[in-house]
């Protein structure tokens, strides 16, 4: 990255005490990606903490493979509705190659039926040749479905939230729904 990069601080990342595995270091680009992710999974998005993603960039867990800025973004952004909650139990990063690899335990509260769910997950972030996010892969227990069905239904997934759920279009729009 240049030397212009953005920082956890002008980023407004809330995430900055990484835990990371014994031995495992982190440069300031990597804990600024790696606070930045982990402010997303605890439904804290912004603008800014997008723009470290290409806009070709692509998301994928169990349910959504979301590849382009319109489908993640509105992953992430789908967070702050789907949960009344988000409670991030543990997180290690435990290599700090490429893909960046952590452990990841979340506590979601599903909204209106108030259900509660805690997910264990190993999440990769991979980064191009720019230092940008070019995928993350959230692996539930370690895995992701394979598989003609599981891939339909994750990409449909990833085609219909974004119809549902609008992602701001500006710093403004952004501050308008709580985010910084």
């Amino acid at each position: 990255m240049s030397t212009g990069a953005p920082t956890s601080s002008s980023l407004k990342i809330e995430n900055t005490n990484i835990q990371t595995a014994p031995g495992v270091s982190l440069s300031s680009e990597q804990r600024t990606i790696v606070g930045s992710v982990l402010d997303l999974f605890a439904g804290r998005p912004s603008l800014p903490k997008l723009a470290l993603w290409r806009d070709d960039a692509t998301f994928t867990d169990p349910i959504t493979i979301a590849t382009g800025r319109d489908k993640y973004a509105a992953q992430w952004y789908g967070l702050q509705s789907a949960f009344s909650e988000i409670e991030r139990l543990h997180h290690e990063v435990k290599d700090a190659g490429n893909p960046i690899l952590m452990d990841l335990k979340t506590r979601y509260v599903i909204k209106g039926i108030n259900k509660e769910q805690t997910i264990q997950s190993v999440v990769a972030i991979h980064l191009d040749g720019q230092g940008k996010i070019e995928k993350v892969e959230d692996k539930w227990d370690g895995k992701l479905p394979d598989g003609a069905i599981a891939n339909a239904f994750r990409h449909l997934n990833a085609v219909i939230v974004p119809k549902i759920i609008s992602v701001p279009k500006n710093d403004e729009e952004d501050a308008k729904k709580g985010n910084q």
